[in-house]
């Protein structure tokens, strides 16, 4: 297995659609990339982001119902990405790339209204109540997304979490927010947005357990 990742690792390297930038460099702000993302993409197509992307499924899919945007996945897990990566790269995907970093540095690879989109697609919940800061709807990523989402820009999120789910609602409340949608269950309606129905490898688990997906869309004010 080690090994395996390693090789992973290595190969990562090489490829022209993952950007594997350091801490220092994000917190310096030496990031290439940020304000630029159009030249990296040769084109100037507004630009859709998947945090904790894991594999990719979703912002895969994505890029193939939506070719006149551009997708960014991010996640730290450079073996996950791996996975999505190479898709992207067999199928000729040029609408997608993979940034392995932390998610928490987010305003630091990216300007001021430079996002259209934002997915969150199945994150830890961190249910733990000194784990509250890591939550990806905590107050702390809200303002960062708030930040780098473009006027009307949505949030996105899509979780298993029942506790998730409520706790982002509830946070909502408080906060300058407009909620588009919420179902508990998503599976439950008759009708949903055909993006919901794109079934990333951890979804498909979930759905295995007979646990309820349920779906937050968002805007700030």
């Amino acid at each position: 297995m080690a090994r395996t990742k390693l090789k992973k690792f290595d190969e990562l390297k090489f490829m022209n659609n993952v950007i594997q930038p350091n801490r220092d460099e994000l917190l310096n702000n030496e990031f290439k990339w940020k304000g630029k993302w159009s030249k990296k993409f040769k084109n100037s197509n507004p630009i859709v982001l998947e945090l904790g992307c894991g594999k990719g499924e979703y912002c895969i899919q994505l890029s193939k119902m939506y070719p006149h945007l551009n997708f960014i996945g991010i996640d730290i897990k450079g073996s996950r990405i791996y996975s999505g990566a190479k898709i992207a790269l067999e199928e000729n995907r040029t609408n997608v790339l993979f940034v392995r970093a932390q998610i928490d540095l987010l305003s630091n690879m990216f300007l001021e209204n430079e996002i259209k989109e934002i997915w969150i697609t199945f994150p830890d919940p961190q249910i733990k109540y000194n784990r509250r800061n890591k939550r990806l709807t905590s107050n702390n990523f809200l303002k960062m997304y708030k930040s780098i989402l473009s006027h009307g820009g949505c949030v996105n999120l899509k979780t298993d979490s029942l506790f998730l789910h409520g706790y982002t609602l509830g946070l909502l409340e408080a906060y300058d927010c407009h909620v588009h949608f919420s179902s508990a269950d998503i599976y439950s309606l008759s009708k949903i947005d055909n993006r919901l129905k794109i079934k990333t490898y951890y979804e498909k688990m979930f759905l295995k357990e007979n646990l309820p997906i349920s779906h937050i869309r968002f805007s700030f004010l």
